[in-house]
């Protein structure tokens, strides 16, 4: 029997052997550090899909967790239609204890935080920016990694230092701009407008430096529409936003159990798919 290491917010964490991983995505939501009681239908398999395709994506400037994302390379009891799609074969890493956190825009925590000061996550802005404007530059703004149900805490680069060393802390910011300088660049020529989005690494059995986890998901990331984009206010997304200001508004309680409207789900799987299908070109098969 497989031994299953973790049940997180998304994904279930399966050892296969001393130095491999099955994670296995599920189509679980969660809002504002909650699990939500009401699954979104195929959100575990866009999710994987789209994550393998930004990891092929930027193979050239990090290397990457996966072995295999065929289920014909899975052992025997994942072989079946539950994990087809929706499971990777991967690489045992040592996963760094740092939320790699990249904002390409000003909006959300950031935009709040700026009103009340001119910085983000103690990184002094130019004055004078307006809700979701598109900044200078990308800014690293790292947090810890929290367990579930408690909140993550924003760090310093210098806090970062202090936990990795100079040079790991160093070679994280780069890489983590590296990515999202390329891939949001791409997408924006899809039609996407990448926000701000969130990088997991780890290191492998020679210290080597690798990209695991997920990468560039609507989970993980601010996937904003480049037709509606418009300076000065909140915008219209393609990723959880839609859910998260739902509840906002509707008054609806994470903690309470109740099942999601059924029109709300079917708008956020809309949404999901909509990403899928503009950022790699491919038509989302169920």
């Amino acid at each position: 029997m497989i031994k299953k290491l973790s049940s997180g917010k998304v994904r279930e964490i399966y050892e296969i052997d001393g130095d491999k991983l099955l994670l296995v995505v599920s189509d679980r939501i969660s809002a504002f550090d909650y699990i939500l009681p009401s699954p979104i239908p195929n959100k575990g398999k866009i999710l994987n899909q789209i994550s393998e395709f930004w990891f092929d994506f930027v193979k050239d400037i990090i290397p990457n967790h996966i072995i295999s994302t065929n289920s014909k390379d899975f052992p025997e009891e994942f072989q079946k239609p539950e994990f087809e799609g929706r499971s990777m074969l991967v690489k045992k890493l040592k996963m760094l204890p740092v939320e790699c956190i990249v904002r390409g825009y000003i909006t959300g925590s950031g935009w709040k935080s700026y009103k009340e000061n001119g910085t983000v996550c103690g990184i002094t802005l130019p004055d004078g920016l307006q809700e979701s404007q598109k900044l200078p530059e990308a800014i690293f703004t790292p947090s810890t990694k929290a367990e579930i149900g408690d909140h993550d805490e924003n760090i310093s680069f210098e806090r970062v230092v202090e936990m990795l060393g100079l040079e790991l802390a160093t070679k994280l910011r780069d890489k983590t701009l590296q990515i999202y300088n390329k891939c949001a660049e791409y997408a924006a020529s899809k039609g996407v407008l990448i926000a701000d989005t969130k990088f997991e690494f780890g290191l492998d059995e020679n210290g080597e430096l690798v990209l695991g986890d997920e990468v560039l998901t609507p989970d993980s990331s601010r996937f904003w529409p480049a037709s509606d984009y418009e300076v000065g206010r909140s915008q219209k997304s393609f990723d959880k936003q839609y859910l998260r200001d739902w509840i906002k508004s509707s008054g609806y309680n994470p903690e309470s159990g109740t099942p999601i409207p059924e029109d709300v789900i079917e708008t956020t799987v809309n949404k999901y798919k909509d990403a899928f299908e503009l950022i790699t070109g491919k038509k989302f098969e169920q």
